[in-house]
């Protein structure tokens, strides 16, 4: 199994030089460093899976990288979507918790795809996220399925099976 490690706030953004930051997370982290590298798509189980690079808390929505990171990201989620067609369903993973609109939004266009996605196939698409350090699976908006993986100080993990006919959150620890 491919080891995928989601970029967040405390790797990049949230640092000094956050470029410069990212820039060495893409060197260290990905198979051929280049920028948007860290957007991966693989299938398992039926599914179509995309991580994406969406750091917390607010998207880095006041940094200029911001725009041109944000088209890669809606790009490869239109591809992975185009990609999971008649499959089980897509997996979206991403660090930021998208729902967060306080103090900045960062989020806007990221949710309303998120939005059309889920209304053209409702119950096919699950965001797992984590950022604000919660534990939870809801419904945040019609036929989006979301489940939030815990944050510090509770440091722990989920484990999910993927199969053709779901997506099953087999334990949380």
């Amino acid at each position: 199994h491919r080891f995928i490690l989601l970029p967040g706030d405390n790797e990049w953004s949230n640092c000094k030089d956050p470029l410069a930051r990212l820039r060495r997370w893409r060197e260290v982290f990905c198979e051929r460093p280049a920028e948007f590298c860290e957007h991966q798509r693989w299938q398992a189980g039926g599914w179509v899976f995309v991580a994406l690079n969406v750091p917390g808390h607010d998207n880095n929505v006041r940094h200029p990288e911001h725009k041109p990171r944000m088209q890669a990201v809606l790009y490869a989620l239109e591809e992975a979507a185009a990609a999971a067609g008649r499959r089980a369903g897509l997996v979206v993973l991403m660090q930021a918790n998208p729902f967060l609109t306080f103090p900045r939004d960062g989020f806007a266009e990221l949710r309303n795809a998120l939005e059309r996605l889920a209304a053209t196939s409702p119950g096919k698409i699950v965001l797992i996220h984590g950022d604000t350090h919660l534990y939870r699976q809801d419904e945040p908006l019609p036929g989006l399925r979301r489940i939030e993986v815990w944050g510090s100080p509770i440091v722990s993990w989920i484990r999910a099976s993927a199969s053709p006919g779901a997506l099953r959150v087999d334990g949380v620890r």
